[in-house]
């Protein structure tokens, strides 16, 4: 199996350096409808030269419009993804069920890959991706690599090997939308993660002020061999908000391992944490229980040494690791950081580099003897800034018969340009030698092209002047180049049409119950459907006809257990009474139709969605299907911001009892289950749409009693 070096782009120079340090594969975006919304991206026209730079150097371009849609948006979207299809990039990595099933239908020669914001962490979502056609899943960070290994649908699978990891599963972290309303689904994380909590178990803090959301860097360079060996089709580095440093490097290094290339893989380790390190991590992929830093969200470097001495001009530094002029250097304890601009001796002579004792000025007015790491090698950046353009080999033919045209021909992989030139006369005095035709057909100077194979084939005693040996080769690699960069794009646009759909929900009224007594509540207020959280009280009251099921979240083999179900993922549903959870992130009309049409009773729209929003859809899907329907909508609860895998709080299972504080002082319920970390909002969702709008209002319950119950409910009817 061919395995794929993918990398990230954020801007054209991160291009280049993906580019010539090996990437089979660059990802990138453009300014809408992406992940990184905060990366520089690409305009159309960048983004047509990125194509076609791609294409010369045989390096496959798939481009992110990997956000939820909103209704409004949707033109702007199928416009965008038009554009991309005709200039011929070769896959758009999507995540927004609805428009994946839409552009499958409307471009189906178009390749589709499903955007581990999708959240394809279990096999029956991935059977439902390869379904609808999609080529390509990117697997959620949380599987392993021995799940992986059973995943046995025909489709390719993509892996993140290297670089930052979202703390909760992608595509389920509603954190950064319901504090700031910056949607993460919609490219405008706040990183909610890397800030400070406290920890409380009831009134008691348990923790005060760590990092306890942030994550370590995923760096697998020392899993190549099992990487290669397994079913993986394309391993991918995060970072399309890191530097072209880092992008060049980082490909590099990975170019060099999946290649089984010698490296010193230890100084490669120092140089790599230079560049970017947070402590590193093996990952969910190999079982790695060194998930989090808690201590820091920033790069932290490479530790080179300790302050040993402190004066008011001056810092002494017993080093570990060399120190050189112009590098960068942080103090761990204080927090503190500088560039070394001078560096002395233990003499206090000027020198530019050292390996021992190392003196600078303590220009950061700097009192605590301190750790110190190394933030920027200068000489390795300097390195970096060199890059060395990659050559595409090509193979020569020529042939010179005396009275005929001379033909070129110039081949690379399946490209293939022949040239003809001038007629081929006998020379009256001084032949052309073989060996001068070899010189002016070598001569690929400052192209993109080098020399694989050379052939003549050339009678004696020719005259050809050097400049048509000049103009026939210059035109025959203008042409072999532009045939790589015109990558041929045969459009197929299908006109669409919806059918109406026999579907409807009498329910008017649902809710999530945690405990027994919300349950009985419940019963008594007239719910069509109450979900149910705990296994143990849905068997006790599981005849009721209101009694559902809240199936677990994200587990890799997810079949349904129970016919009446509210699940959280994408998938085949094999009853009539199976209800899609606000998770499935149903932000357009189009999920709402595409979920309803494949056996969804209901679902429950995307808590993202503000109250006018819910209205516009409410009309639009009526509008534009021809029936109408009356989804979920979130009236009022606390909704789940985050959902993770382990134990990473190292709470006891159990609702109620711990509590995550921010330094804005917000609130947020936490608990733990089955090995899974959950983070609820820190305030009630309260919505009111107007009584116009036929929806089914949706209750989720947490830790309100009986009588709180009854007060709120008897508010929305």
């Amino acid at each position: 199996m061919v395995k794929e070096l993918l990398s990230p782009v954020g801007n054209m120079e991160c291009l280049y350096q993906a580019i010539h340090n090996g990437a089979d594969a660059v990802y990138l975006g453009m300014k809408s409808f992406g992940a990184r919304h905060f990366a520089t991206n690409f305009t159309e026209e960048e983004i047509k030269e990125a194509v076609s730079l791609c294409h010369l150097y045989q390096v496959r371009i798939y481009v992110t419009m990997n956000t939820l849609i909103k209704n409004k948006e949707v033109d702007a979207f199928l416009e965008q993804v038009s554009f991309l299809y005709k200039i011929g990039v070769d896959a758009l990595i999507m995540q927004d069920i609805g428009m994946i099933h839409l552009v499958r239908k409307k471009y189906p020669n178009l390749e589709i890959h499903a955007s581990t914001q999708a959240n394809n962490s279990s096999i029956e979502t991935i059977k439902m991706f390869y379904k609808l056609g999609v080529k390509r899943v990117v697997l959620s960070r949380e599987i392993s690599l021995e799940e992986i290994k059973k995943i046995d649908i025909p489709i390719e699978l993509e892996v993140f090997i290297h670089g930052a990891l979202c703390i909760s599963y992608s595509g389920c972290c509603l954190m950064s939308a319901m504090m700031g309303e910056r949607s993460g689904n919609r490219g405008e994380c706040t990183g909610s993660c890397r800030l400070l909590y406290d920890l409380y178990e009831k009134e008691k803090k348990i923790v005060s002020s760590k990092y306890l959301l942030s994550t370590r860097e995923l760096n697998t360079t020392s899993h190549i061999k099992e990487l290669l060996n397994s079913n993986i089709n394309s391993f991918k580095i995060e970072g399309r908000m890191k530097s072209k440093e880092y992008v060049g490097f980082v490909t590099r290094l990975y170019r060099m391992l999946l290649d089984q290339k010698r490296i010193d893989y230890d100084k490669k380790q120092e140089e790599l944490k230079t560049l970017y390190h947070r402590k590193f991590t093996d990952g969910h992929l190999f079982h790695s229980t060194n998930i989090m830093n808690i201590d820091t969200p920033n790069h932290i470097g490479l530790k080179i040494g300790k302050v040993v001495e402190i004066t008011k001009n001056k810092i002494k530094i017993k080093l570990e690791k060399p120190l050189n002029q112009e590098d960068g250097i942080r103090f761990f304890e204080s927090g503190k950081g500088c560039i070394v601009n001078y560096l002395y001796d233990n003499h206090l002579k000027l020198v530019n580099s050292s390996k021992d004792i190392a003196i600078i000025d303590n220009k950061i007015n700097l009192r605590t003897l301190d750790t110190v790491y190394k933030t920027q090698d200068k000489k390795l950046m300097d390195d970096l800034g060199k890059l060395e353009w990659k050559k595409i080999g090509i193979d020569i033919s020529f042939k010179a018969k005396i009275g005929k045209p001379m033909v070129l021909k110039v081949s690379s992989n399946d490209k293939e340009i022949i040239e003809y030139g001038e007629v081929v006369e006998k020379a009256r005095n001084a032949p052309l030698s073989k060996e001068q035709v070899i010189k002016q057909l070598e001569k690929l100077g400052n192209t993109c092209f080098q020399k694989s194979t050379i052939q003549i084939d050339m009678d004696q005693d020719i005259f050809i002047p050097v400049r048509y040996l000049n103009e026939i080769r210059r035109k025959a690699l203008e042409k072999l180049e532009k045939s790589f960069k015109q990558k041929e794009v045969e459009v197929t646009e299908n006109v669409l049409s919806y059918q109406k759909l026999e579907v409807s929900d009498k329910a008017r009224m649902t809710c999530t119950c945690y405990q027994e007594e919300q349950i009985k509540t419940c019963l008594t207020l007239g719910f069509d459907r109450i979900y149910v959280v705990e296994e143990e009280y849905y068997q006790k009251y599981k005849n009721h006809p209101a009694i559902y099921y809240v199936e677990r979240r994200n587990l890799f083999h997810s079949n349904l257990e129970f016919e009446k179900s509210l699940i959280h993922e994408y998938q085949e549903v094999k009853s009539s009474k199976i209800i899609g959870n606000y998770t499935l992130n149903v932000t357009n009309i189009y999920s709402l139709y595409y979920l309803l049409e494949n056996g969804f009773a209901n679902v429950c729209l995307s808590l993202e969605l503000k109250e006018r929003e819910l209205e516009e859809f409410l009309e639009e899907f009526e509008k534009k299907f021809g029936f109408s329907f009356s989804p979920e909508i979130l009236v009022y609860g606390t909704c789940c911001n985050m959902m993770i895998k382990g134990n990473i709080l190292n709470i006891e299972e159990g609702y109620f009892r711990y509590q995550l504080k921010d330094k804005k002082g917000r609130l947020f319920p936490v608990y733990q289950k089955e090995n899974h970390t959950y983070i609820l909002n820190y305030q009630k969702i309260v919505k009111n749409l107007r009584n116009k709008f036929s929806y089914v209002k949706r209750f989720e319950f947490y830790d309100e009693s009986g009588e709180e119950i009854k007060r709120i409910v008897k508010k929305f009817i």
